[in-house]
């Protein structure tokens, strides 16, 4: 439900920074968001569908092929806000790598330092695409790219420490 309900706000803001088709979105969701909360198309498509019979959303023109484009309501704004100054965004996420560490004694040491070597690999691509998608974007002075950078850099720091961490952990396994 939680997940559900981020994603309903991922929409509503990236339409209150400019209105939007769901193929819009889709690309931006692609660039920008990926890394924080990924959304298939049909997910992307259902919300939008949501979010309109809420009335937090409208359809601003529509063009050929029947591609819409959607605007934020008064009511999507509040919501947004609400959403952003009110709601508790909740306890320390679960890291279901994390709960396997925590039992690695079950599995042979090299098996452990495998899995571990493992985390410390993956974090070490997730900074490479990072470094890349941060070159790749054509930052402007605007909201999007100011909090999108911040964003960004949370996921370059997150991925150091964890490939650290997994560099260091390894170790301790030997």
């Amino acid at each position: 439900m939680m997940g559900h309900m981020s994603l309903r706000h991922a929409v509503l803001g990236m339409l209150a920074d400019e209105p939007g088709s769901g193929y819009d979105l889709l690309r931006r969701f692609e660039r920008a968001m990926a890394n924080v909360w990924p959304a298939t198309q049909s997910q992307l498509y259902g919300e939008l569908g949501k979010l309109e019979t809420a009335g937090m959303i409208h359809v601003l023109a529509e063009g050929p092929r029947g591609r819409k484009e959607y605007e934020i309501t008064e009511a999507g704004r509040a919501e947004l806000r609400h959403w952003l100054v009110d709601v508790d965004p909740g306890g320390p996420p679960r890291s279901a790598a994390l709960l396997r560490v925590y039992f690695l004694g079950s599995v042979s040491p090299a098996q452990a330092r495998g899995y571990v070597a493992s985390m410390g690999e993956s974090a070490r691509a997730r900074e490479e695409r990072l470094d890349e998608l941060e070159g790749s974007i054509d930052w402007g002075d605007d909201n999007q790219s100011l909090y999108g950078r911040l964003v960004l850099e949370w996921g370059k720091r997150f991925s150091a420490m964890q490939r650290e961490w997994a560099e260091w952990a390894v170790k301790q396994v030997e």
